[in-house]
């Protein structure tokens, strides 16, 4: 067998998503018999980190979501950036990426609570979010009709380059001061 380091990379490198330590102890076990502590799998993953730190790779192994995936390096981002925008057959739009927020700062999140801020329907958004799989459903309300409840994704965590919702900007920080009327206390 060669270095577990080799098979944890190959893992990795795999997985469309972030891949957890568990994922990866797993399926180490399974294929090998033998049980690896997360200790020794974390040593093995700071190797593999320390191995794509070197500026001769355009890649480096960074912590998402609660698990590791292989990223371009901020450095490379603009010419990445590009070949995505001209691959890109459809951008979300307006309304999606609208009741995107919604649910990612009040989720979980009925339809209903969804149209009552946005004031529209937002059945064909909400159905774009989960096709593109950056919500889920979450479970039922316990409200009448038990309408479904609706969550932010793993995907939506590793698109965005965040380990959780507390990573989310304040929504104070948004808030753009130009529009104030009045004079400004200084």
């Amino acid at each position: 067998m060669q270095s577990p380091e080799l098979y944890i990379e190959a893992l990795i490198f795999a997985s469309e998503q972030s891949i957890r330590i568990e994922e990866i102890i797993y399926c180490m076990q399974t294929v090998f018999g033998q049980d690896y502590a997360a200790d020794d799998v974390r040593q093995y993953i700071t190797g593999i980190q320390l191995k794509y730190n070197a500026d001769s790779t355009a890649v480096e192994l960074v912590n998402i979501n609660n698990g590791y995936q292989f990223l371009t390096k901020k450095q490379f981002h603009p010419i990445v950036n590009l070949l995505q925008l001209q691959r890109a057959k459809k951008k979300l739009s307006q309304a999606a990426l609208e009741t995107l927020a919604v649910v990612a700062y009040k989720q979980p999140v009925t339809k209903n609570e969804i149209e009552q801020i946005r004031g529209v329907n937002c059945d064909y958004s909400i159905q774009k979010l989960l096709e593109k799989e950056l919500i889920s459903i979450a479970g039922k309300a316990e409200s009448i009709g038990k309408p479904l409840l609706y969550s932010t994704s793993g995907q939506f965590m590793d698109y965005f380059g965040i380990n959780g919702i507390d990573e989310l900007p304040h929504l104070k920080e948004l808030a753009n001061d130009s529009s104030a009327i009045g004079e400004h206390a200084e």
